[in-house]
């Protein structure tokens, strides 16, 4: 072909000797290494654009917006068509049929999951819980499936957080320990990931791994480019929803074996903060994905830094390697250039320890899988050019492209249906025989409305509003330090007219504060 791949193979670069990606050993994973500035985003073009053109689709995340450049057409500058050139290869500008998606919907399609989807595990990660408060999570989740209720968005999980905390005492005999001050600490971290756009995230319609999996007319595949740049403010949110979305693949698709093409490629790119400070349980589910996803047809390559970046166990499993410059000006680095040229089958022509650090711009070294499954010995190559542009598009290029996207109107308007939040609810209601709220009175609202509650329970004017003590407890304890006479007696005002008069003035600033100190308290 004169792009230079061919049926079985992705044409990488060139130098002394050519190297080609097999497409049958592509699901063996990969790894793309190097300095920043090196080459590495560049590199991963040249891959996914490959892997697209074979029929492969591609999902990547892009997190300063370089790699959006691939849904629009290349442009033949000199340096490219002389690059091309060089290596007995015709520069011929390509585009490629891209969906974007992103987790706050601002600049692609939502992507949101379930929070049963992502399980405890993956949550308390996210928050990060210790594991005391993971255990509790734990008991949470499995008391929402014991009872049948589903667990779809954040109100859902606070729902079910505050039914285990009323229920504590029941619970601590059939589970274990269950404290109200460990579920207060877990709705504070669940508030902490709502501000970090939490709500986005979880709910539904939630992604169909189907439309990651899509095919243009052409039979070329989709890049899917995971908007990131906003996602990696909160790099463990960010990692946890990428594993997320790994793990989702290989619990979803069926076995498959060894395929002349993968069926997705994966890019994880600052792979490294997949690993960073990661407890034992999710290192073992990161290794079980890894080691056991190629036989579901999945290709997983991870871009960060250094090879060192990555636990031995993952980095064991990753077969096909390009490795770009390292700059070795302190003794840690002079270690890490010595480890990454050890993780590559030797050359008796290179010195591989050198040649990492002399590498230019656009040049790599690199090791793929050969027809048996062994390593190549290690080659230096220069990176062929992209076909597409290089570098982010415009704000309207991208907004023309979701417009015609073949998942438009899918993901775009959330779904709210009954979940564990109506139902404890309807439970509460038929439990205390009482309409729904709004039937005939409105309820409080914010600050007003968890103190309001609060009372309720210390005076018995609701049960209804008694569901609400573990949250009023968590934002009693965390704000009302700062409530000034003022405010206090507003909220006396506002609490006497929901107990019909009971509370005002200077006795009912009295008792409000003791009932606040009460709860500070415990």
């Amino acid at each position: 072909m004169a792009n230079g791949d061919t049926k079985e193979a992705i044409f990488v670069g060139k130098e002394d000797t050519t190297a080609n990606l097999t497409l049958a050993l592509a699901n063996r994973h990969g790894l793309v290494t190097g300095a920043t500035g090196t080459g590495k985003t560049v590199t991963l073009q040249v891959l996914a654009e490959g892997f697209a053109r074979a029929g492969v689709p591609v999902f990547a995340a892009d997190i300063k917006g370089d790699l959006s450049g691939i849904s629009e057409l290349g442009e033949a500058k000199d340096a490219l068509v002389q690059r091309a050139k060089s290596m007995d290869m015709e520069f011929q500008p390509d585009q490629f049929a891209t969906i974007f998606w992103d987790v706050f919907g601002e600049n692609g399609h939502p992507v949101r999951a379930t929070v049963s989807e992502m399980g405890p595990l993956l949550l308390s990660r996210m928050m990060d819980l210790n594991e005391v408060q993971e255990g509790v999570l734990n008991i949470a989740f499995r008391v929402a499936d014991e009872h049948g209720y589903p667990l779809l968005d954040m109100k859902d999980l606070r729902a079910i957080l505050g039914f285990v905390a009323e229920q504590a005492a029941a619970l601590t005999t059939q589970y274990g320990n269950v404290s109200k001050q460990t579920v207060g600490t877990i709705q504070r971290q669940l508030l902490v990931l709502e501000n970090q756009g939490g709500n986005n995230f979880f709910g539904e319609p939630a992604l169909a791994l189907s439309d990651l999996m899509r095919k243009d007319k052409d039979g070329r595949g989709y890049v899917n480019i995971l908007v990131a740049d906003r996602l990696m403010q909160n790099p463990k949110l960010y990692a946890t929803f990428l594993l997320w979305m790994l793990s989702e693949l290989f619990e979803q698709l069926p076995e498959v074996g060894d395929l002349p093409q993968p069926k997705l490629v994966f890019f994880f790119d600052e792979a490294h903060l997949l690993f960073d400070d990661a407890p034992d349980a999710l290192m073992t589910k990161i290794e079980q994905v890894v080691r056991l996803i190629r036989s579901k047809g999945v290709g997983v390559y991870f871009v960060t830094q250094n090879p060192i970046d990555v636990p031995d166990k993952v980095l064991a499993q990753l077969g096909n390697r390009v490795q770009h410059a390292l700059r070795a000006f302190t003794p840690r680095d002079q270690k890490s250039v010595a480890a990454a040229a050890q993780t590559f089958r030797p050359n008796p022509k290179l010195n591989t320890e050198k040649v990492i650090t002399e590498l230019g711009k656009g040049e790599a070294l690199v090791s793929f899988l050969e027809g048996n499954g062994t390593p190549a010995i290690v080659q230096r190559i220069m990176v062929r050019p992209p076909s597409a542009r290089i570098g982010p598009i415009t704000a309207e290029e991208r907004k023309a492209l979701i417009d015609k996207s073949p998942v438009k109107g899918k993901y775009d308007t959330p779904v709210d249906r009954e979940s564990a939040f109506e139902m404890l609810q309807r439970r509460m209601q038929e439990t205390a025989g009482e309409a729904p709220a709004g039937a005939g009175e409105e309820a409080p609202s914010g600050i007003l409305g968890h103190l309001s509650a609060i009372a309720g329970i210390i005076f018995g004017t609701s049960r209804k509003r008694g569901t609400k003590l573990t949250t009023g407890q968590v934002i009693a304890r965390d704000l009302t330090r700062t409530v000034t006479n003022r405010v206090a007696g507003k909220i006396a005002a506002d609490l006497g007219k929901s107990v019909g008069g009971q509370l005002g003035g200077s006795i009912g600033r009295t008792i409000v504060r003791g009932a606040l100190g009460s709860l500070l308290r415990r």
